[in-house]
C-alpha cells in the first residue's frame, strides 16, 4: 500500500495531485435541451469547472442562434452604465460586491428586470431633463441680474435721462428703435470676447461702441457640468439695419441677449422682480434634487446587483453560442473540458436541472476518449497562487508536466534570501508580508489599483522571502551591517595590551589563535578584519557554485519525472543519463574539490603538504582539467590534492566529451528505428470516440459504457498528424546539444550573481552605517542630540527605500531569472494553455478588480 502510494506520487497519478501536476482533464459531449440551457448552463457558471470550446468557430457572431439574447443584455448594460454615469454626476459611488453575488436571473425574471431597468432609466432621463431645464432657466436669471447690475457702469442718471427725453425716443424701448441710436446688452463666452469685438467692428465698419467687463465667478453650464467664464458687453449701434446685423452675430457666437431698460429706476424696478423669481425657482429646483437624490440613492442601492445578474445573463449566453444546433433545433449540442474528479457534480448538476423542469427528454452527457491536447489546471490556494503565478508568467505547463511551482515555494525565497542576506532589512520584509498575511480578509476589499493587486498576491511569498532572509542574515551574522557576538568569538588574542594599543593591526593565527569552530555562521570577529572582504568572497562565491550547482541537477533529475510519466523511458537514456552526466562530471567535480579542500587542508595539520598555504585554487584546477596540464607545485607542496587525481579528471573529461555526441546522435537515431518499426506494424488510434454514455432524466441517472468495438476507430489521411521530417529533427537535436552544453557553463556563471549581489547588498548596507548613522552617534554636546533624531530619520529613509525597496526588487528579478533561464529550462515546456472555465465569481471578481 504505502510502495503504491509512493509510485504515484513518484509518478504523478495520485488522486490529490494538482499542485504537483495538472488536474486530469476530460472532455465530455453535451445533449441539452433548449428551454433547460439556460438553467443548465447558470449552474455550470455557479460551479465554475466547465470550459466550454467554441463548436461554432467559422460562423460569425451575428450569425448565431442566441445573438438577439445576447443585445438584449448589451442594451441592459448601456442602461446600467447611465444609471452609473448619473450616480457619478451626483459625486455617488457605486460599492462593488465581494461576495453573496446575486444568481443568475431565470427567462420570467429577466422580461421584469428589463421592464425594472426602462423604468429607471425613463425616470431618470425625466428628472435630469427637468434638472437641465430648470438649472438653464435659473442660468438665464442670474445672468440677467448681472447684466442689469454691470451696465449701471455704462448708463449714469444724466444719460438715461437724456435717453428718456430723446426726441425720436429711441431708447425708451431699445427693440423697437427707429435708425436713432440704441443698444443690446447680454452675455458671451470670455474666449469668444475678442473675436466678437472684430466682427461687430468689421461689420458696422467702427460704427459701434461695444462696452464689456468680466464676470467675477464662472458658471457651471447645467448641461455639460462644466465651469464657464463669461463677459458681460453692451453694443451702442444707430440704426435699424445695423440692428439687425447686431443680432445676428450675437446668435453666431451664441452670445445670450437680455432686456435691459435704459431707465435706472426700470433697471432696478426689473432687479427686484428677477430676484423674487430666482427665489422660487430655487426652491423649485432644491425639491427637484431632493427627489431625484432619493431616486437615485434607491439606485443605487440595487444596481451592483442588476449589474451582477446581467452580466452573468450575458455570459450564459455568450456561451450558449458556443453550442451547435441541430437541424431541427431539438436540441444544443455542445463539447467541454471538465476535472475528472469534477465530473460527479457536473452530472448531478445536470440531473438537477432536468428535473427542476419536469422534462421527458433526457439530457445525454458522453465522455469522449480525444487526441486534442486538454487545457492546464492547477488547483491552488492562497498560498500556492503567488508562486504558481510566477511560474505562469514563463509559460503556461503542458498537460500533465511537473509544475515547478511546487518546488518554487521554497526555493525561490531562499536564493532570494542568499542575495538579501541581513537580519535587519530580512525583518522588515517579513513584517510587510506578515501584515498582508494577517489582515488579508479586510485588505481584500481594497481596490487600490494594479500594482497594490500584484503585491498583495504575492503576500505569502514577501513573508517568506523575510523569514528566508533573516536566516540567510543569521548565518552571515549580519544585521544592518553589525554582527552579533552570540555563541561567544573562537578567537583568542595572545598579545599583551601593550602590543593591541600600539598597533593598528594584528595577525591572528588560526593554528594557535582559533578555539574550535564558531557552531552556527561567521564568527563576529570578522566584522573587524581587515581581510574582511577577501574571505566573506570567497565563503559566498564558493556557497552560490554549490548552491547552483545542486538547482541545475535537481532541474535535470525532474525531467526524469516527465519522462516516466508520459512513458518515454527511452527518453531517459537517450536524454536524461548523458545531461545529468555531463554536470555531474565536470561542475559536480568542482563542488566535491570544494568540499574536499576545506576538510583536507587546516592550521592544524602537520604536514606541510596539508597546511593552507599548500591549498591550490580549484578555479585554476578545473581549467587544468579541460586543458589536460599540470602546474607547478611549490616547494614542500603537492601538485595535487590526492594520489590518482590527475587520472580521475582525464576519466572524467573524456566521459564528459563522450556525452557530447551520446546528446546529438541518441535521439535521431532512435526516432528513426522507431519509425521503420511503425511502418511495419501499423497501430490503430482513437480520435474522439465515445466512451461513456449518461443519459440524464429526471433524477435517474443511466450510465452506458461503449464496447471495444465502439471505442477504437482508423485515423482518416486528413486527421493523422503530420509527422516532423528527419531534417529537422537533427537541426533541433543539433540546436538543443550545442544550447545545452555552452548553458551548462553559463548557468553555472550565472548562479555567481547570488555572490555579487550578496556581496553589494552587505557592503552598501555598511556604507549607509558608517557614513551616515555612526557620524551623528559620535557627535556630543546639544548638536550631537538634535542630529541624531535627524540623521536617523536620513538613515531609515534611505534603509527602506534602498536597501529594502531597491535591493529588493533587484535580488526578485535575479531569483526570478535564476528560476526561469537557468532552473526550469533543464525540465519545463511551459507550452500548455491555461483552464479557463465558465466562472461567475472568477468574471465578476476580476471586472471589478479592472
Amino acid at each position: 500500500m504505502w510502495c503504491r502510494k509512493l509510485k504515484d506520487f513518484a509518478c504523478g497519478s495520485g488522486t490529490e495531485d494538482s499542485i504537483f501536476r495538472s488536474e486530469k482533464m476530460s472532455l465530455a459531449q453535451m445533449f441539452l435541451q433548449p428551454e433547460a440551457a439556460y438553467e443548465t448552463i447558470a449552474q455550470l457558471g455557479e460551479m465554475g469547472c466547465v470550459q466550454f470550446r467554441d463548436m461554432n468557430e467559422g460562423v460569425t457572431a451575428l450569425q448565431r442562434k442566441f445573438v438577439s439574447e445576447v443585445r438584449r443584455c448589451d442594451e441592459l448594460e448601456r442602461k446600467i452604465r447611465y444609471a452609473t454615469s448619473e450616480l457619478a454626476k451626483d459625486g455617488l459611488k457605486v460599492v462593488d460586491l465581494i461576495e453573496d453575488f446575486p444568481p443568475a436571473p431565470k427567462p420570467k425574471e429577466i422580461i421584469e428586470l428589463e421592464l425594472l431597468l426602462e423604468k429607471t432609466e425613463t425616470e431618470i432621463i425625466e428628472l435630469s431633463a427637468n434638472n437641465v431645464r430648470l438649472r438653464l432657466n435659473y442660468l438665464e436669471l442670474a445672468e440677467m441680474i448681472q447684466v442689469l447690475q454691470k451696465t449701471e457702469q455704462f448708463f449714469s442718471d444724466q444719460e438715461s435721462h437724456n435717453f428718456d427725453t430723446n426726441k425720436r425716443g429711441t431708447h425708451r424701448d431699445p427693440e423697437q428703435c427707429d435708425g436713432s441710436l440704441g443698444f443690446i446688452a447680454g452675455v458671451i463666452r470670455r474666449e469668444r470676447m475678442f473675436a466678437f469685438e472684430r466682427m461687430l467692428w468689421r461689420i458696422s465698419r467702427g460704427n459701434v461702441l461695444v462696452r464689456s467687463c468680466d464676470m467675477e465667478e464662472p458658471v457651471k453650464d447645467p448641461r455639460t457640468g462644466d465651469m464657464v467664464y463669461k463677459s458681460i458687453f453692451v453694443v451702442f449701434f444707430q440704426g435699424d439695419q445695423l440692428q439687425g446685423r447686431m443680432r445676428k452675430v450675437c446668435t453666431g457666437f451664441h452670445a445670450s441677449m437680455y432686456p435691459c431698460p435704459s431707465s435706472h429706476q426700470e433697471r432696478m424696478d426689473m432687479i427686484k422682480s428677477v430676484q423674487t423669481r430666482l427665489e422660487d425657482l430655487q426652491i423649485i429646483i432644491n425639491q427637484t434634487e431632493d427627489h431625484r437624490s432619493c431616486v437615485l440613492k434607491a439606485v443605487m442601492k440595487q444596481l451592483p446587483n442588476w449589474t451582477a445578474m446581467v452580466k452573468k445573463m450575458k455570459s450564459i449566453y455568450h456561451t450558449l453560442n458556443m453550442f451547435n444546433v441541430d437541424l431541427g433545433s431539438k436540441c444544443l449540442i455542445g463539447e467541454c473540458w471538465i476535472p475528472t474528479r469534477e465530473l460527479e457534480d457536473v452530472e448531478t448538476v445536470l440531473a438537477e436541472a432536468s428535473a427542476a423542469l419536469g422534462s421527458t427528454i433526457p439530457t445525454i452527457f458522453n465522455i469522449l476518449e480525444t487526441k486534442k491536447t486538454p487545457p492546464t489546471y492547477f488547483r491552488t490556494n492562497k498560498f500556492t497562487y503567488g508562486f504558481q503565478v510566477l511560474i505562469d508568467a514563463y509559460g503556461v505547463a503542458s498537460y500533465r508536466e511537473v509544475n515547478p511551482g511546487l518546488y518554487t515555494c521554497i526555493s525561490f525565497p531562499f536564493l532570494f534570501a542568499v542575495m538579501f542576506g541581513d537580519m535587519g532589512h530580512g525583518f522588515l520584509v517579513f513584517l510587510l508580508g506578515l501584515w498582508m498575511v494577517l489582515a488579508e480578509k479586510r485588505l481584500m476589499k481594497t481596490r487600490a489599483g494594479e500594482i497594490w493587486k500584484i503585491l498583495f498576491g504575492g503576500r505569502y511569498i514577501i513573508m517568506l522571502m523575510g523569514m528566508f532572509a533573516m536566516y540567510t542574515g543569521f548565518i552571515y551574522n549580519d544585521c544592518f551591517s553589525k554582527s552579533f557576538n552570540v555563541f561567544g568569538s573562537h578567537w583568542a588574542l595572545q598579545y599583551n595590551r601593550t602590543t593591541v594599543l600600539t598597533n593598528p593591526a594584528l595577525q591572528l593565527n588560526p593554528a594557535t589563535d582559533q578555539r574550535g569552530t564558531y557552531p552556527m555562521g561567521i564568527d563576529p570577529i570578522w566584522q573587524s578584519a581587515t581581510n574582511k572582504i577577501i574571505f566573506l568572497n570567497t565563503y559566498k562565491m564558493k556557497l552560490s557554485i554549490i548552491f547552483g550547482v545542486l538547482h541545475m541537477i535537481f532541474g535535470v533529475c525532474l525531467s526524469v519525472e516527465n519522462f516516466v510519466y508520459f512513458k518515454k523511458y527511452a527518453y531517459i537514456f537517450l536524454q536524461f543519463v548523458p545531461q545529468v552526466l555531463f554536470l555531474l562530471l565536470l561542475f559536480g567535480y568542482m563542488v566535491f574539490m570544494m568540499f574536499y579542500k576545506w576538510i583536507q587542508y587546516s592550521a592544524h595539520a602537520t604536514d606541510v603538504a596539508d597546511s593552507p598555504g599548500c591549498a591550490p585554487s580549484v578555479l585554476i584546477m578545473f581549467i587544468d582539467m579541460i586543458l589536460m596540464k599540470t602546474e607547478v607545485a611549490t616547494p614542500g607542496c603537492m601538485p595535487s590534492m590526492f594520489p590518482v587525481q590527475r587520472e580521475l579528471e582525464t576519466i572524467l573529461f573524456v566521459v564528459a566529451i563522450i556525452c557530447i555526441p551520446w546528446i546529438l546522435l541518441g535521439m535521431p537515431l532512435w526516432i528513426t528505428c522507431k519509425r521503420k518499426y511503425r511502418k511495419k506494424n501499423k497501430i490503430e488510434q482513437n480520435f474522439d470516440t465515445i466512451m461513456e454514455t449518461i443519459e440524464i432524466k429526471g433524477k435517474e441517472v443511466v450510465i452506458t459504457e461503449m464496447g471495444d468495438s465502439h471505442k477504437k476507430a482508423p485515423l482518416s489521411e486528413e486527421e493523422e498528424e503530420e509527422e516532423e521530417p528527419m531534417s529537422e529533427i537533427w537541426i533541433h537535436q543539433a540546436i538543443h546539444t550545442v544550447e545545452y552544453i555552452l548553458s551548462t557553463i553559463s548557468h553555472t556563471a550565472s548562479y555567481l550573481r547570488l555572490w555579487a549581489l550578496s556581496l553589494a547588498h552587505a557592503e552598501l548596507s555598511e556604507v549607509l552605517w558608517t557614513m551616515v548613522l555612526s557620524e551623528a552617534l559620535q557627535m556630543s554636546g546639544y548638536v550631537g542630540i538634535i542630529a541624531v533624531f535627524i540623521i536617523f530619520a536620513i538613515w531609515v529613509f534611505f534603509t527602506i527605500a534602498i536597501m529594502v525597496m531597491m535591493e529588493g526588487l533587484s535580488a526578485f528579478l535575479h531569483t526570478l531569472r535564476l528560476h526561469w533561464v537557468e532552473f526550469m529550462s533543464k525540465f519545463y515546456t511551459g507550452m500548455g494553455y491555461e483552464f479557463q472555465p465558465l466562472s461567475f465569481k472568477a468574471m465578476l471578481t476580476a471586472e471589478e478588480e479592472d
